[in-house]
């Protein structure tokens, strides 16, 4: 019982590291305390502790959090279905919203998740918001240019392939 009293605890101090941008406190108790704490732990609305680092604007806790190994950046809360991206489109203070939104998507966030209402997390953003839309038009051209480098691969000892890209014989 006493294990799953630590498990609660950790879980809790997780959560308030986050929405307090309190990174000494994530790293020294509870990153410290390896496999005795969930990294993805709901709390009852269902955020989790990157829900807070974004909706915060806690960058230090959530680049420390998007490091640690299993973090999900795509979980959805209870009331608005809203990953972390979505709340990080909301952030008063432009240049913190856009370091917050570009620190998201490198780590992999889906920017295809749609919330309750039906809305992408780009929706949210101003039109004159120029710096997060810059960070979600350089994450889709990333991820366009990574799928335009897949090729297929040719065994070089396969006599019908002449490397012309024709399979007509001549």
């Amino acid at each position: 019982m006493a294990e799953e009293d630590k498990t609660k605890t950790l879980n809790r101090l997780l959560i308030d590291s986050a929405r307090t941008d309190n990174v000494d406190q994530l790293v020294k108790e509870v990153f410290s305390e390896v496999g005795k704490f969930d990294i993805n732990y709901q709390d009852g609305i269902g955020n989790t502790a990157l829900h807070y680092a974004a909706k915060e604007g806690s960058l230090d806790v959530l680049n420390e959090l998007l490091e640690y190994y299993g973090c999900d950046v795509d979980y959805t809360n209870n009331i608005e279905g809203a990953t972390p991206l979505h709340l990080a489109v909301k952030i008063e203070e432009p240049e913190l919203r856009a370091l917050i939104v570009d620190s998201l998507l490198d780590a992999g966030a889906d920017p295809r998740i749609k919330d309750k209402e039906g809305h992408i997390a780009q929706d949210y953003v101003d039109e004159n918001d120029k710096e997060t839309l810059i960070a979600f038009r350089r994450h889709l051209a990333q991820e366009s240019i990574s799928k335009g480098d897949i090729a297929e691969d040719y065994d070089d000892d396969d006599e019908d392939f002449d490397g012309s890209g024709s399979d007509d014989e001549e």
